[in-house]
């Protein structure tokens, strides 16, 4: 019987996890995140977590940290929204109180993985991943490997400066909140309604993305960007406007077959997760 491997994505307000067994996903469950306790009892609500999954007895566990990793040594560096996990050797712990292989890196690196070993991106050997939801994360593969970085920062552009502020300002729902006052689900129902100020919305915000996108096939040129996020489901929305502003990219054979593509899985990063242990797994076995 094929092995089963556990993946966790833990988020400012959720901790999600989910087993793959036989090459699907199955048994999702979310917790809330106790985001404002101590780091103490935030580690012992993970561990109480994984243990719910101990049933599978799974060959290794993956785990999605929206924030900086020291990938190598399991070390999450700091993450915005749970104030208290700074610096936590949180590979150590989880390999000593499971005694499993423990992989961890950035949930938007997961996201990206996730999409090229389980979703559209499969046949892709570069392809980056662009998660467009309350805030903007970014993943790169190339040669089908997930490219990290330093501290799993490669991909940040959420920080890049972009006009007044950074990508992140214009290319996420802060966009929406900041300058329309409303959240992108109900920019969009207003903008497939008729209403020409919604609609105005989106157009802006996909010249940003496609400003962002110009950005990313400067410096990859990549086969493919891979959306994945709520806003995602808005693509029609803003597709044109992006599609104007990319129109503008100084290199129009980069452009030739070059795809946009909207991710089709609904726990990419739980997949991510599991694919952080799969492919040490390969490594080991090559």
């Amino acid at each position: 019987m094929e092995k089963a491997i556990l993946g966790i994505d833990i988020g400012g307000t959720g901790i999600k996890g989910g087993v793959l067994i036989k090459g699907h996903l199955e048994d999702i469950r979310s917790i809330p995140t106790p985001a404002h306790e101590d780091k103490e009892h935030i580690l012992e609500t993970i561990a109480v977590f994984i243990e719910s999954y101990l049933q599978y007895d799974p060959a290794g566990i993956g785990v999605g940290i929206p924030g900086l990793v020291n990938v190598e040594e399991g070390i999450v560096l700091g993450l915005s929204n749970i104030p208290a996990f700074q610096h936590v050797e949180l590979g150590k712990f989880l390999t000593e109180r499971f005694a499993r292989p423990v992989f961890i890196n950035n949930d938007a690196n997961c996201f990206a993985l996730g999409v090229h070993k389980f979703g559209v991106g499969r046949k892709f050997k570069n392809m980056i991943g662009i998660t467009l939801g309350t805030g903007l994360g970014g993943g790169i593969v190339i040669n089908g490997h997930i490219y990290s970085g330093v501290n799993s920062a490669a991909g940040e552009w959420c920080s890049v400066p972009y006009l007044d502020h950074n990508f992140e300002h214009y290319c996420s729902g802060k966009f929406f909140l900041n300058y329309y006052h409303s959240k992108p689900k109900a920019l969009a129902k207003r903008a497939m309604a008729g209403d020409l100020v919604a609609q105005k919305a989106f157009d802006e915000f996909g010249h940003h993305l496609g400003v962002l996108f110009k950005h990313i096939l400067y410096t990859l040129a990549p086969e493919a960007i891979i959306l994945g996020g709520s806003i995602r489901k808005s693509f029609p929305l803003f597709k044109a406007s992006l599609e104007h502003t990319l129109s503008t990219f100084a290199y129009p054979t980069v452009l030739e077959n070059f795809q946009i593509l909207l991710s089709e899985l609904d726990e990419t990063a739980i997949h991510g997760a599991v694919a952080l242990v799969e492919i040490e797994e390969e490594t080991v076995n090559s």
